[in-house]
């Protein structure tokens, strides 16, 4: 998966996120939210900071790679957001760390962003996913809670 995941670089996450923008915008009218789980999370970021007008809202779950020393990180685009964002971070992620959480709340704090980000005491990453050991059901149903009330909240017509 390595060599497939290497190719995601930032400007082909933001290509592919316009044309999955398009194709979403000939069966329904926008702005849209997306959702994240791992790697995910990172890739609607990207999304979402190519295509601001077109985001009304992120959510990210387990999510890693948000923070690094890169040039490119993620975190270095906060100020191109202009979704509401949620992170529901797994306080047992070894690919999210504590620190990492930190830095990214404040690139969203200095960008101005509408913003929540919680740690989920107790959680791995992947908490979500009900067919591995490291399902978590309690923080599975907090992540559909704190999801819906960003949906319902930022894409209320």
């Amino acid at each position: 998966m390595r060599p497939l995941i290497d190719q995601l670089t930032p400007e082909r996450a933001a290509a592919d996120g316009g044309a999955y923008l398009d194709e979403l915008a000939k069966v329904a009218d926008g702005p849209f939210a997306i959702t994240g789980y791992c790697m995910g999370a990172r890739l609607g970021w990207r999304i979402a900071a190519a295509h601001p007008d077109r985001v009304a809202a992120l959510a990210g779950f387990h999510g890693g790679g948000l923070v690094t020393d890169d040039a490119q990180s993620p975190h270095r685009s906060a100020g191109a957001l202009r979704a509401e964002v949620y992170f529901g971070h797994a306080d047992q992620d070894p690919s999210n760390s504590a620190e990492q959480i930190a830095t990214l709340d404040a690139a969203l704090d200095a960008a101005g962003a509408r913003h929540r980000s919680e740690v989920y005491a107790g959680a791995s990453h992947g908490y979500t996913m009900a067919d591995t050991p490291v399902y978590d059901e309690q923080a599975c149903e907090r992540h559909f809670a704190a999801l819906f009330d960003l949906l319902d909240r930022t894409l209320a017509r």
